[in-house]
């Protein structure tokens, strides 16, 4: 009878542990999706941004429908450098421009300040829309 309690004791200690590592395994992969979820929402956020600048006209400090062309010589690059911190910047990711034409920009999403290095968002801007992908 001794065994038997032994044994079955074992094999829920097996089972409780099988559970833990599978429950901590499910939490990472969640915070993953989770961080993933809130760059890509930082970047729409800052693509709308970007469209904002793109369609107000140099008057009124924007690129007048241009990202290259803007006030006295300046460019969305510019206009970018000269936004608040907390939004090129955040505790997820650090934001860069990395493609700048009369047609779109690309903004890219660093992930490894989060501790992910294995991806990054690249959120493409153009007049009229905004599409963010997980590469």
């Amino acid at each position: 009878m001794g065994q038997q309690q032994l044994l079955l004791i074992v094999l829920g200690v097996i089972i409780v542990g099988v559970a833990v590592v599978v429950g901590i395994n499910l939490f990472n992969a969640n915070a993953e999706t989770s961080t993933q979820d809130s760059i890509v929402s930082q970047g729409t956020n800052l693509g709308a941004m970007a469209q904002q600048y793109y369609k107000k006209p140099v008057a009124m400090g924007g690129g007048g429908n241009t990202w290259t062309n803007g006030p006295n010589g300046t460019d969305f690059g510019d206009y970018f450098l000269g936004l608040p911190t907390n939004l090129t910047a955040s505790t997820d990711c650090d934001w860069t421009v990395t493609t700048l034409t009369d047609s779109q920009v690309v903004l890219t999403g660093d992930a490894t300040k989060a501790g992910y290095s294995a991806w990054h968002v690249e959120t493409t801007i153009t007049p009229t829309t905004i599409a963010s992908e997980v590469k």
